[in-house]
């Protein structure tokens, strides 16, 4: 079960490591309220990923941290992972998709992990590290269903809450959940009168 005082956690391990981002109101996108958007794209990796990436692999043993980490992703989680696993001096192996663009590729690579080119779609690539995984003992780091990362992304929400104390509604955009389930936690723990929405792309739900 997830608890606030693990976010907590999640936010001492995190202070040195992801930038509190700062809120910036932004009028021309708002008529009748007052809208502030987070700037998460100004974290170290470009996304909020690294915070539950780094906070999951902080948690590991140095057993576990010596067998290596691996994960599935074609861009922002692989950049996370890979950014905190060379800061925890652990080795990372990510898998993506071969249709993956050269960029993220790089990007990825320019942090120190290994990839592996695998399948046509994400189930395919995601399957493949799960094997890896398996054969070769490495620790799976999974993009949104995981305990650790879940309280990592939830960090966001407690920014949110110290920035914005009369915050009334927050939109989370919705893919795997973990940020969405995070932010929920702590915005709702300190106010549950508060809406969190969930948004997804009405063409590609």
């Amino acid at each position: 079960m997830l608890t606030l005082d693990k976010i907590y956690h999640a936010a001492f391990v995190l202070k040195d490591v992801a930038r509190k981002t700062d809120l910036i109101e932004a009028p021309r996108l708002s008529k009748d309220c007052q809208l502030y958007l987070k700037t998460e794209n100004l974290q170290v990796t470009g996304s909020f990923k690294v915070r539950g990436a780094y906070y999951k692999i902080s948690q590991l043993s140095p057993e576990e941290s010596a067998k290596g980490v691996i994960a599935c992703s074609a861009g922002n989680h692989a950049q996370g992972v890979a950014y905190a696993a060379r800061e925890r001096g652990a080795k990372a192996t990510i898998c993506m998709p071969q249709i993956t663009p050269p960029l993220k590729v790089d990007a990825t690579k320019a942090y120190g992990a290994d990839v592996v080119l695998y399948g046509d779609v994400f189930d395919e690539s995601a399957a493949h590290a799960a094997e890896l995984a398996d054969k070769e003992g490495m620790i799976y780091v999974p993009p949104f269903d995981d305990y650790e990362v879940i309280c990592g992304q939830g960090t966001i929400g407690l920014e949110i809450l110290e920035d914005v104390p009369n915050v009334t509604d927050v939109v989370v955009p919705l893919g795997g959940g973990g940020l969405g389930a995070g932010v929920a936690l702590a915005i709702k723990t300190f106010k549950p009168e508060v809406r969190v929405i969930g948004a997804i792309p009405e063409g590609s739900p």
